[in-house]
């Protein structure tokens, strides 16, 4: 759940990113290991943080004339060996979205050594842009027509991953499509049993309902995993055109339908309240759920009859999901302001979980 946000912005001076990487001697041993993979640089390397997330880490490397961004799992990962796998699956997948129309930053180079900064990590290109997360730039500020098109390109990028050709791309064994839905609700409660710390009411009821209403087999796809606004990268001119799909770390071959359901589960309509992942203001032009819905089937030609299904599964899996971060909070092994807020998050997810099954059910 981290991003690259506006990779205009760098937050964190130098001595801050060396003391977060792993001190000076983790920063001479990235040099050299840049020096042995990458070989088009040279010199010192020059290190920032970009922004504080509450997942994997960022930083921009400067390196000879080169600018790139570095990915690497948080520091107080929950498992540090699912977490250096997922830095290799990251890679693997950026790698395999080249030539696909989906726009994405170039992955450079891979290192699965833990000893140079002491966990796996990428490079990967600078993608310039703005994230719509509070207020949105000009010209998208003053102009709702822009702001419609800007919301349609959303729904129009999705398409168009869950259309990737992902065994020509390599991935044919990147992902167990057969029976994807069926092992959904167990295989997130399961991960939420790994770190209950309390009940949370509603979620065992959705979790029935969504047993009991399971549609029927899909076209599998390519998934992003966490396809929310966040995690997209926008150029700052007209039109509208989406620069970048971040943050893949939970990616893999399943049901592209879930995507959208959790787009949609946390878009707010103009003039509705905010939900979870309606971050964009001003909102009035903005596309309603029911133009993307209609959207993303024009472009992808799937079947969204059984959308409800989507969107409550999304919603229930992100509850399960940051159960894990608010966990950090109460063991003590964060305290990171963001762990702690994820405790209420969740709870209003469980509750929005809820009340889309009873609202599908009457």
């Amino acid at each position: 759940m981290s991003g690259m946000r506006a990779h205009l912005q760098v937050v964190a001076p130098f001595r801050e990113a060396v003391a977060d990487i792993g001190g000076a001697d983790a920063v001479a041993r990235l040099s050299r290991w840049l020096n042995e993979h990458v070989r088009d640089g040279g010199g010192p390397v020059g290190l920032s943080r970009i922004g504080k997330g509450s997942s994997n880490e960022l930083y921009e490397v400067r390196w000879s004339a080169r600018t790139w961004v570095l990915r690497r799992p948080q520091r107080i990962p929950q498992d540090a060996a699912a977490s250096n796998r997922i830095m290799s699956r990251e890679y693997r997948v950026l790698r395999a979205l080249a030539g696909t129309g989906v726009p994405h930053p170039e992955p450079v180079a891979l290192c699965e050594d833990p000893g140079v900064i002491g966990a796996h990590f990428y490079l990967m290109e600078r993608v310039e842009g703005f994230s719509p997360v509070g207020l949105f730039p000009p010209p998208f500020d003053a102009d709702p027509a822009a702001r419609r098109h800007w919301g349609l390109v959303i729904a129009d990028v999705l398409a168009a991953l869950g259309a990737v050709d992902w065994r020509a791309a390599g991935l044919e064994d990147f992902g167990r499509p057969a029976g994807f839905l069926d092992r959904q609700v167990d295989r997130w409660l399961s991960h939420l049993a790994a770190h209950r710390t309390r009940d949370i009411p509603g979620l065992q009821e959705t979790a029935g309902w969504l047993r009991e209403n399971v549609p029927a087999s899909p076209q599998a796809g390519l998934m992003h995993g966490d396809y929310q606004p966040h995690n997209l990268l926008f150029a700052t001119e007209l039109p509208a055109r989406l620069t970048a799909v971040l943050d893949w770390e939970q990616a893999t071959i399943g049901d592209p339908l879930l995507d959208l359901g959790l787009l949609l589960a946390g878009w707010a309509d103009p003039g509705e309240p905010p939900r979870f992942a309606s971050y964009m203001s001003p909102r009035d032009g903005l596309p309603t759920r029911a133009e993307l819905l209609a959207r993303y089937q024009q472009r992808s030609g799937r079947d969204v009859s059984s959308i409800a299904f989507y969107e409550v599964l999304a919603i229930f899996k992100l509850a399960c999901v940051l159960e894990g971060n608010y966990r950090l909070w109460v063991t003590g092994r964060s305290s990171q302001e963001v762990h702690r807020r994820t405790g209420d998050i969740v709870l209003g997810l469980a509750r929005q979980a809820q009340a889309a099954c009873r609202g599908a059910a009457g």
